[in-house]
């Protein structure tokens, strides 16, 4: 039952009471016997019993569902404040995590630097001790011819 149908309810039933209090068919401690000589029917007395038992528990589911809609809210609110702080938390990762890119590529530039740094040496070493290899042959060779 929506809220707006629980209150076109209450106010129908509020009407038919007051209509039948103003009409004086609210009888204490009457007996079927009184209300018949009075006119009035023991069949409306039990409507109109019926009626008030249904206007009080609608009252009462009332009051119970505004209660839900007020803690619904208080859900929201709170869970609205934990989307706020897991997307500052989510934002602030991921410009981390962009800066840690970069880093990542400035090192790896780095390293094919000095890769390509370690092959010249290398290559330029080996270079250099073939010829102190052949300096020395020489070397020898002339050290034998004298």
């Amino acid at each position: 039952m929506t809220k707006l149908h629980v209150n076109v309810q209450v106010r129908k039933y509020k009407t038919i009471a007051e209509q039948k209090q103003k009409n004086g068919t609210e009888g204490a401690g009457s007996t079927d016997e009184d209300d018949l000589q009075n006119g009035l029917d023991p069949h409306i007395l039990d409507l109109q019993r019926d009626a008030n038992r249904q206007i009080s528990d609608l009252k009462f589911k009332l009051v119970k569902s505004e209660q839900e809609v007020t803690a619904l809210e208080q859900s929201i609110i709170r869970l609205e404040g934990q989307v706020s702080r897991y997307k500052t938390s989510a934002e602030a990762a991921e410009k981390v995590e962009d800066e840690l890119k970069v880093e990542k590529r400035k090192l790896q530039r780095e390293l094919r630097s000095a890769l390509d740094r370690i092959d010249e040496l290398e290559a330029s070493n080996s270079h250099l001790t073939k010829r102190l290899e052949k300096m020395k042959a020489n070397r020898s060779a002339l050290l034998a011819q004298q």
